[in-house]
């Protein structure tokens, strides 16, 4: 773990290329999935990704996840960290969670990562583990480093929307959204390392 070089850089984000968003939010537009499920996206809401790409992956302690899956226990093809168990939480990052808690009327107290390292690194079809299981749920995801393909469809399969996440692109997910659709990152021939940032509330099961 590379921590204390880390701490260092948090103070070396300043002039151009220095991580920013934008707080008025003035790219972002909803999408209507159903009566009572909707997305919001931002493109290029964070400015300066690629130094965040860089600080997260040089001082997060990433880990490999297992998982069980029908009679087996599987890894899951991505890493996974949790802030700030596993690294230093950036000063732009705590902002965004501020703004964004402020914008939603909900405390958006953890924040997970999932780091796609390449194009065989993915996620299947699903819906947030704890979220899928409550009436409405928000989950807000930052996207640094290369686009990569997101898809989202009606739960059970149906025609799915694709959208290409990074370089700074905000998804907020919202109302029975986690419930009654689920979402992917397919596996593609190649592509680049790509970092999700995903903001969440502390629910109630």
């Amino acid at each position: 773990m590379r921590r204390p070089r880390g701490i260092e850089q948090l103070s070396l984000f300043t002039g151009a290329g220095a991580p920013a968003f934008a707080p008025t939010f003035e790219t972002l537009a909803r999408t209507q999935l159903s009566e009572d499920a909707w997305y919001d996206y931002a493109p290029g809401w964070l400015s300066g990704h690629d130094a965040l790409f860089a600080l997260l992956s040089e001082t997060v302690h990433f880990r490999r996840e297992k998982r069980k899956m029908y009679d087996r226990i599987v890894e899951v093809p991505r890493l996974v960290a949790a802030l700030p168990d596993d690294g230093p939480i950036p000063h732009v990052l705590e902002a965004a969670k501020s703004v964004l808690s402020t914008r939603y009327g909900e405390e958006f107290s953890r924040i997970g990562l999932g780091y796609y390292r390449n194009g065989e690194e993915s996620v299947a079809w699903h819906g947030d583990y704890v979220a899928r299981k409550l009436p409405s749920a928000l989950v807000a995801t930052i996207s640094v480093g290369s686009p990569r393909r997101f898809l989202l469809r009606p739960k059970g399969g149906g025609a799915s929307r694709a959208l290409a996440l990074g370089s700074g692109d905000l998804l907020v997910m919202g109302g029975s959204c986690q419930r009654t659709f689920e979402h992917s990152l397919p596996k593609v021939r190649s592509a680049g390392p790509r970092i999700a940032i995903m903001f969440r509330p502390i629910w109630q099961e």
